[in-house]
């Protein structure tokens, strides 16, 4: 028989043990929601970001929604095709939440990648995959609003009625530019000739030297507007354009104060804001959301739209009002619906 006194003595320290391990377990479970409430947001680029302008839109956007919601982040800037995926993979192995990559070339990569880690959130943004994976989202735009747009202009604009357009590689996507500027200068010309050409090679969004190549091409055969899509080749665009006197169109920024008295105007793309709205979604609990933005959603634009910036934006179209206003009249009329413009991205 166990005297009395020791009894108490073991029932008490039961109870001391049972309320030290219950204690314990909260602590750990604590720790544990802690940790798993700790955000690690990641954006992979497609190329070194160098004057990428778009490329840095990307950097921007993810590191405002990394401040907004208090998470750790950081780049990785890839420079090869296989340094794509190794940047993917290495920011799922240092525990990365959400994973934000930029352009076509991740399509494949986060297709055979995100279902071996549901926990992830993945991003693509400016392209989206047929088939989305819940942990899959993607932001995409209607470029050819306002590439039409830019057609609008150099339409009115060209003094030889021949126009020039410069994309970097011949896939569907930028037929996006191409084919809606061609598109919408033949709405208000119909006696232009537009002529596309490609950088192509083996940086064809990087490569000012075949960019420059192509649009002294076509202005020596007598384009005087020549439409640049072609990245961090719109420099050698705009170089080329200085030596012989033509003028441009660019893409994503306002590229104006880059070659002052050569550049008409540019499609404007929010890109740092589509991506904020959608990790907002991400964080909100959205299972594969798709985000698509244009004129009507402000997601894209052009200078000539812009009220308050145009007159300060060193863009040759503000000096033509009678331009502006009809840009502006063509805009409404596809923020309202009353013109609809076919994707040629799906044309081909």
């Amino acid at each position: 028989m166990v005297p009395q006194e020791i009894e108490i003595e073991v029932t008490s320290m039961t109870k001391f043990i049972k309320k030290f391990i219950a204690a314990a377990a909260c602590t750990i479970a604590s720790s544990a929601m802690l940790k798993a409430g700790d955000d690690f947001f990641v954006y992979v680029s497609p190329d070194p970001i160098g004057v990428n302008a778009f490329l840095e839109m990307g950097k921007t956007g993810i590191e405002a929604a990394a401040e907004k919601y208090g998470a750790d982040v950081q780049t990785y800037e890839s420079t090869t095709a296989a340094a794509r995926r190794e940047n993917v993979e290495a920011a799922l192995n240092e525990g990365a939440s959400l994973v934000v990559v930029l352009g076509f070339e991740f399509n494949d990569i986060i297709s055979e990648l995100a279902p071996t880690a549901p926990e992830v959130n993945f991003l693509i943004v400016d392209q989206c995959l047929s088939e989305l994976p819940e942990n899959v989202h993607c932001a995409v735009f209607r470029e050819y609003e306002a590439s039409y747009l830019t057609g609008v202009a150099a339409g009115l604009m060209t003094k030889t009625n021949k126009i020039g357009v410069v994309g970097a590689l011949d896939i569907p996507f930028l037929h996006r530019y191409t084919d809606a500027y061609r598109d919408g200068a033949k709405a208000v010309n119909t006696n232009v000739e537009v002529e596309v050409r490609w950088v192509g090679g083996d940086n064809p969004f990087g490569d000012p030297v075949r960019a420059k190549e192509q649009a002294l091409a076509m202005n020596a055969s007598g384009s005087d507007i020549i439409f640049t899509a072609t990245a961090g080749g719109d420099f050698g665009v705009f170089e080329g354009a200085q030596e012989q006197n033509f003028r441009v169109l660019s893409v994503d920024v306002n590229r104006c104060v880059n070659a002052p008295g050569y550049v008409i105007d540019n499609t404007l793309k929010g890109v740092d804001a589509a991506l904020l709205n959608s990790v907002d979604a991400i964080m909100s609990g959205a299972k594969s959301s798709v985000s698509a933005v244009g004129l009507k959603e402000g997601g894209m634009s052009v200078m000539a739209l812009d009220k308050d910036g145009l007159s300060s934006s060193q863009c040759l179209v503000a000096e033509e009002p009678e331009v502006v206003a009809k840009i502006r009249e063509i805009a409404d009329q596809i923020i309202d619906g009353s013109l609809v413009l076919p994707d040629p991205m799906f044309a081909q």
